[in-house]
């Protein structure tokens, strides 16, 4: 499916200089900078940037597999642990499903510096909703 499909013009995902490098029912990555866009006054990486990042990952791998010509993929709830803080460079977003269901699906996301290094940790559940 085309990113253009999944309207991130104009979006958070673009703001935040979101990339989507692979996309598949089973695994979503996608990569983000840390810069001025994504810091925060301190210098390093905004938690709120790093859960905008796992829940565009979990999104995005429950859009794929619904049918978005009447259905919608939601966040419902999502948690996160930032385990290491980070000042530059890029963090890659790994998002697997751990449920698939009618109504939603959870995912468990992690998020890694350049040499696999732990930053953050997130739970993703995505409603699936009648448009």
């Amino acid at each position: 499916m085309a990113m253009d499909e999944l309207r991130n013009r104009g979006t958070l995902m673009e703001s935040l200089g979101i990339e989507i490098t692979t996309l598949e029912p089973e695994l979503v990555v996608a990569t983000m900078p840390v810069d001025h866009r994504t810091r925060q006054p301190y210098g390093i990486l905004h938690g709120g940037a790093s859960v905008a990042l796992a829940e565009t990952v979990a999104s995005i791998g429950t859009a794929i597999q619904i049918d978005q010509s009447r259905q919608v993929a939601v966040g419902l709830e999502i948690n996160a642990n930032h385990i290491r803080g980070k000042s530059e460079g890029t963090v890659t977003a790994r998002a697997v499903p751990v449920h698939r269901g009618r109504t939603t699906m959870v995912w468990d996301i992690r998020i890694v510096d350049e040499t696999e290094k732990l930053i953050a940790i997130s739970r993703c559940t995505v409603a699936i909703r009648d448009r």
